[in-house]
């Protein structure tokens, strides 16, 4: 069924002391007449009559465009009167007159120092509620291990496949380009010592330490790890968590403990894919570029990067899956009121997980250096 046909809202002045309105005076009817009445030209009458008979429709916005016009033509000194108006016509313009002619209520910025101090107590606040979900988290992991039993392999495994097999294809193509733009970027200045050969030490140990955990990390927490706010943030608001601890089922033994080992499984291994493709980008760049062939990239590469570097760029793998776990979660739960903040606990979780990586990435560099490694 087609919806009703609107009447454009419309204004005519058959007479100089008369203004006639026709039309649906509606928020969907009224169009841009509003900005023509704020320029429309009357007359300096003693009294000017405005007909309603022909209006069809009025609602709240139509009527404050009337009102405003209304206070305008007094203001020059002009008597208004109203003829054909409907009572509930009547009834509207008396509401919208006396709720316009409230004084406003001024509302004063706090101070800048107090809105600094504010800042950080929130800040705070979630830094110490994320550590107590954290805690909780583990309390709940410890009570698993000691009973096997309660724990959920559908869940895993369905989470092992959602955030590791389904990012198989971005992770290796990124990966892939990581080495290749590695390897052509310095392939200009080895070219310029004769120092081809060195492409292979430069490109395996800064992909099997740095970029392939690291951009593998920032993507699944892209990807996983807003979805993770998603999901239990919309079971938050659709009253589904409360639901379950209704019955007896704790959230996190259903919800955090299946992504937290699904996702420490499914990282390590992205990692490893992440390694294998960004060196071989990197080998197809030096054949390219400075004439390495594949056997010398590999003979150099076997003999010149330790198991130590790809050991270090292993185990940071763990260490960013248990922190885009925990934060994903945690921001869904922290989820209040409608579905807009779904999104923006969602958009939370994503930076924050970046955040936290980059900033844990940094100090395992700190720390691996005081070490010699």
């Amino acid at each position: 069924m087609n919806p009703p046909q609107l009447t454009p809202a419309a204004i005519s002045q058959p007479t100089l002391h008369e203004l006639a309105l026709s039309g649906c005076w509606t928020a969907r009817g009224i169009g841009t007449l509003g900005q023509h009445l704020d320029v429309l030209p009357v007359a300096n009458n003693t009294e000017i009559i405005i007909d309603g008979m022909r209006i069809e429709a009025l609602d709240t916005a139509g009527m404050c465009i009337l009102h405003r016009l209304m206070q305008r033509l007094r203001g020059q000194g002009i008597a208004l009167s109203l003829r054909g108006w409907r009572p509930e016509f009547t009834k509207l313009l008396e509401l919208v007159s006396q709720y316009s002619d409230t004084p406003k209520i001024k509302i004063s910025r706090r101070p800048a120092l107090e809105q600094l101090g504010r800042s950080v107590a929130a800040i705070l606040e979630e830094i110490f509620a994320l550590l107590s979900f954290v805690g909780e988290s583990a309390v709940a992991v410890t009570g698993i291990l000691r009973q096997p039993t309660r724990l959920r392999w559908r869940p895993i495994l369905h989470n092992i496949y959602s955030a590791g097999f389904s990012a198989l294809p971005i992770i290796g193509l990124l990966s892939f380009l990581v080495g290749v733009v590695i390897a052509y970027q310095v392939a200009s200045q080895l070219r310029r010592y004769g120092a081809n050969i060195f492409v292979v030490d430069l490109v395996g140990l800064s992909v099997l330490r740095e970029f392939a955990p690291l951009i593998t990390a920032i993507i699944v927490a892209g990807r996983s790890g807003s979805a993770y706010a998603a999901q239990i943030g919309t079971m938050v608001v659709t009253e589904e968590i409360d639901a379950m601890r209704t019955i007896g089922i704790p959230p996190l033994d259903l919800l955090v403990i299946p992504k937290v080992f699904a996702l420490l499984i499914a990282l390590p291994l992205l990692t490893v894919y992440a390694d294998v493709l960004g060196v071989f980008g990197g080998m197809i760049t030096a054949r390219a570029q400075l004439g390495v062939s594949y056997e010398d990239f590999l003979d150099r590469f076997v003999n010149n990067v330790d198991l130590s570097d790809y050991l270090i760029g292993f185990g940071k793998a763990p260490v960013f899956a248990a922190i885009i776990t925990m934060v994903g979660c945690f921001q869904g739960f922290r989820t209040k009121g409608g579905g807009d903040s779904v999104g923006r606990q969602a958009t939370h979780s994503v930076v924050q997980a970046i955040f936290l990586v980059i900033v844990t990435d940094a100090l395992f560099s700190v720390i691996f250096s005081l070490m010699g490694l």
